[in-house]
């Protein structure tokens, strides 16, 4: 089965919106694991506008799932994962003040930086994931700078489900096998949704895991956390189990 790791930038997002500490993204974290989720992500942006650096040091004593940090691996990256040890580093190519991920890295342009980024990764004990587009030349070199895994943007399928879902689909269905081929585990995410995620799961059934953040929050403010992670769970699951 695909894991279903929750992305709580969001719930950071509001606490922060009115400071303190409701709500408390600790207690939330835990409350995911408790529903059934299978991983926490978090983006610990250099502006603090969500998930603080404080956030990271709560959260990895407590995270007892897969704790996966994902962001920009400058030095204040890479010595949150140091220190934190998560079981995964997910590497995104956002410059400072983007409002949130949009596009892959292109690993033929950055294969030595990010070779040598991977490498202290792994010196680490940390599991690497790139996040990258369906370009399957950049995912052959994504291989060959040593990766784990890689995570599909999915924005461009989410954008186009609607139109098109089979032609929407088909060059992550492509970018996948060629994934698969060359030895990568393979992870999705980026505007996942209760629409869309069956149908993706049902054309890469060998997803290893979906990390979901904004529209499983929003969901939860309808359905509440507990019934809407039950319901992302139930759109991952394989037919008859």
């Amino acid at each position: 089965m695909t894991s279903l790791s929750v992305n709580i930038n969001k719930i950071a997002t509001l606490r922060n919106a009115r400071g303190g500490e409701n709500p408390n993204v600790v207690n939330v974290a835990k409350d995911c694991e408790r529903f059934g989720a299978q991983g926490i992500t978090i983006h610990p942006r250099p502006d603090e506008r969500h998930i603080t650096t404080k956030d990271v040091y709560d959260l990895a004593p407590i995270v007892t799932t897969e704790f996966n940090i994902e962001g920009y691996p400058d030095e204040r990256f890479l010595e949150l994962v140091k220190k934190n040890k998560p079981a995964q580093a997910t590497l995104v190519p956002d410059p400072p003040g983007v409002l949130t991920s949009n596009a892959g890295w292109d690993t033929i342009k950055h294969q030595d930086f990010l070779k040598d980024v991977i490498s202290q990764l792994k010196g680490m004990g940390v599991r690497t994931s790139i996040f990258i587009g369906t370009d399957l030349n950049l995912i052959e070199s994504a291989a060959k700078i040593g990766t784990d895994r890689i995570e599909l943007y999915t924005e461009p399928y989410a954008a186009n489900y609607a139109k098109d879902r089979e032609k929407a689909v088909e060059p992550f269905v492509l970018a996948a096998k060629k994934a698969q081929e060359v030895g990568l585990g393979i992870n999705a995410g980026h505007d996942l949704s209760l629409e869309n995620l069956k149908y993706l799961k049902e054309q890469i059934p060998f997803l290893d895991e979906v990390s979901i953040g904004h529209a499983l929050i929003c969901d939860a403010l309808y359905f509440g956390l507990e019934n809407t992670i039950q319901l992302y769970l139930r759109e991952l699951r394989e037919e008859g189990s």
